[in-house]
């Protein structure tokens, strides 16, 4: 008698998931948010004297800066040296010629080195070190104390200052000994005023330059320890000094508008998302959220924060959702819904629900939850909250997992019907039709292992009234009706 093979079954396999630590506590202590008083006196002032410009131009070089030169005592020796150069008795009448001499002065006196970086007043007079910024600011004070109309200038990386004669317009590049009106033969002298022979400093090439008051070359000061700081990672320090460079310009009466003078205002924002951004790159979302709330309230307007809040929100929403904290993640979407626009609430919105009916999907138990949850996806679809392909994807993972449920505890048939019962709801999908023809092989080889089991064992007629049964379920089936030709034949020669 020939015995028959049994036939191999096909087993669908569901993949777990990995739990990430829970996220530490996280406290910050945010930057001011207020302007120093001081900038705001400033601001008030109008018509600066020089003395006013030497005052202003200390507080910025200092303000935020432990232990920093006695602003005093500095202020009286701008006093002390402008009084001794008013009464140098080679202190010209002529304009030109008094420019050019205090050139020569604060070089002397006080500008002893070159160094890119060092933008502050008070350091020039502790250690003689200078840049472009602060020799030009510092030839101001002086130039402007012996009556000169003095007025800053500045470039793309560069600045100076120009003396206005009445007659022309002359500038000067404080940096060096020589660049008074740069370009032209000088006479040089020694010490003793004993002419000595010619020096000719060549002119720059000054490309887009844009006049600038004394106040605004003032505000360079603390743009540059702004971009020293920056450079150096130090955000938070560099929030205060934005801060207060906008106060102290928010009152100019002819604003300077130039791609290279940062409109002091616009500058503002973008320190306040610099260290907000800062924060984020740290991975400190939640305090970066609370920064947004602080300074966008204090300081509203900018379109930017709304892209800020929702990447420190997204990356939030990540990290709680990878270590399955999915109500944490949202009660804080649901917390911050108020300060997101609408568009960029759904876009965070669909993917903690995503994830969450992923998680849900996951610990389906029972058909009344995966019922549950398909109304679920079923709503989210509706709202418009998640994308038809998603919503396919989802819903299929539960419809398969509620049938690899079916076909182990109640059997394949229960798991087929399931199966084209969601299919006729929801339409064709060859996800699930691929899904029952492998129930469906499942259920054939079943059946024929049953039926291979009574005929081995010689119980044809057993046998016989299975595989008919076999066939009302699968009619027309040609193994199955192979597998009833068979056992009939066995039965007529018996």
């Amino acid at each position: 008698m020939k015995r028959i093979a049994f036939a191999e079954a096909f087993i669908l396999i569901l993949a777990g998931s990995m739990c990430i630590p829970c996220l530490p506590a996280q406290t910050v202590q945010f930057p001011a948010l207020d302007p120093d008083p001081q900038a705001l006196g400033f601001a008030r002032r109008g018509n600066y004297s020089w003395q006013d410009i030497g005052e202003i131009a200390l507080w910025a070089s200092t303000i935020g800066i432990q232990g920093a030169s006695n602003g005093t005592a500095q202020a009286e020796l701008i006093r002390n040296t402008a009084m001794e150069l008013l009464s140098k008795p080679d202190l010209s009448a002529d304009a030109k010629e008094r420019g050019e001499l205090i050139l020569t002065f604060v070089h002397q006196r006080f500008l002893k080195g070159y160094v890119e970086n060092q933008t502050r007043l008070d350091e020039i007079f502790r250690t003689g070190r200078y840049n472009c910024v602060s020799s030009a600011v510092l030839y101001a004070i002086f130039a402007a104390a012996a009556g000169l109309d003095v007025s800053g200038v500045m470039t793309k990386d560069h600045a100076f200052v120009t003396v206005n004669t009445g007659a022309e317009l002359i500038d000067v590049e404080t940096t060096n000994p020589m660049g008074f009106d740069p370009g032209n033969r000088r006479e040089f002298h020694d010490r003793f005023g004993t002419l000595t022979g010619y020096a000719y400093v060549p002119a720059r090439n000054y490309r887009d330059r844009t006049p600038i008051s004394q106040l605004e070359l003032v505000s360079l000061i603390l743009t540059n320890r702004i971009s020293e700081l920056e450079r150096q990672n130090r955000f938070s320090e560099a929030v205060p000094l934005a801060i207060n460079r906008a106060a102290l310009l928010k009152d100019r009466r002819n604003p300077v508008s130039s791609p290279f003078f940062t409109d002091p205002q616009r500058d503002l924002i973008d320190r306040l998302l610099n260290y907000g951004s800062s924060l984020i790159k740290s991975g400190q979302e939640a305090p970066a959220l609370q920064w947004a709330a602080l300074a966008d309230g204090q300081y509203p307007g900018d379109e930017r924060w709304q892209e800020f809040i929702y990447t420190a929100l997204n990356n939030l929403l990540v990290k709680l959702v990878r270590s399955q904290r999915i109500a944490d993640a949202r009660d804080a979407l649901d917390t911050h819904a108020a300060i997101l626009r609408r568009d960029n609430f759904n876009r965070l919105e669909a993917m903690v629900l995503d994830v969450e009916l992923v998680q849900r999907s996951a610990a389906v138990r029972t058909a009344e939850e995966a019922q549950a949850l398909l109304q679920a996806i079923d709503t989210a679809r509706n709202n418009g909250i998640i994308n038809e392909s998603r919503i396919r994807e989802l819903r299929n993972f539960i419809i398969l997992n509620e049938g690899e449920r079916l076909s182990s505890s109640e059997g394949f048939p229960a798991a087929i019907s399931y199966i084209n019962a969601a299919i006729a709801g929801y339409g064709r999908d060859s996800q699930l039709e691929n899904a029952v023809r492998i129930y469906r092989n499942n259920r054939l080889a079943e059946l024929h292992n049953a039926f291979a089991d009574l005929y081995n064992s010689g119980d044809y007629e057993r046998a016989a009234r299975f595989i008919r049964a076999a066939l009302e379920e699968f009619p027309g089936n040609r193994n199955l009706t192979q597998d009833l030709n068979l056992v009939e034949k066995a039965l007529r020669e018996l």
